[in-house]
């Protein structure tokens, strides 16, 4: 039998498992805020990110080959697209980027419906309800970037196109932040 409480107390105690070990710094004001309610916590949470990563069908580790939860520069980029593309000389490398992400376990059905209806008004515009026992709802903002960049150790892409995606992820990534600090506001009342 499933105990929100019990599972509360138990999945809030438990070490960080994620590949940074950390909450972005970004999106930890917003997970206090869901966490110090009594009728919900936090499960999962990302203030968006670019990440170069090999292009696989399954979670392994070594497949993130650079990350970052900050804005990046060409520069930057270019550098990192140049490194990966020497150090993974057969396979893909795709390029990514991600917006926020907040997954929440809710106490009931009203508090999992209101959270749901307050993200989904307020940009969150991938969210969806998972339900089940744990009552969980996935919210997920909109904006992002996928594509290759390198193959078999060779770079696909040239320095105009690289411009352009830095100026399209920054952004996108401005606008996840933006929405993380609405719903924080949002559920504080």
């Amino acid at each position: 039998m499933y105990n929100f409480d019990n599972s509360k107390k138990s999945i809030l105690g438990k070490e960080d498992k994620s590949s940074i070990g950390e909450v972005d710094s970004r999106i930890v004001g917003l997970c206090d805020v869901v966490n110090g309610r009594d009728d919900m916590f936090t499960t999962s949470s990302c203030s968006g990110r670019v990440v170069l990563i090999r292009d696989s069908d399954k979670k392994e580790s070594g497949l993130f080959l650079f990350r970052s939860h900050e804005l990046i520069s060409f520069e930057e980029l270019k550098r990192e697209i140049e490194r990966v593309a020497g150090e993974v000389s057969s396979g893909m490398v795709m390029f990514k980027q991600e917006p926020c992400l907040l997954v929440v376990s809710c106490k009931d059905d009203g508090v999992m419906d209101w959270l749901f209806g307050i993200a989904r008004n307020n940009g969150w515009k991938k969210s969806g309800v998972l339900g089940g026992k744990k009552r969980l709802v996935e919210l997920m903002s909109s904006g992002s970037l996928e594509f290759p960049v390198a193959k078999d150790g060779r770079v696909l892409v040239d320095d105009s196109f690289l411009k352009v995606v830095v100026e399209r992820a920054n952004r996108n990534l401005v606008r996840s932040w933006e929405r993380i600090g609405g719903l924080k506001g949002m559920i504080e009342g």
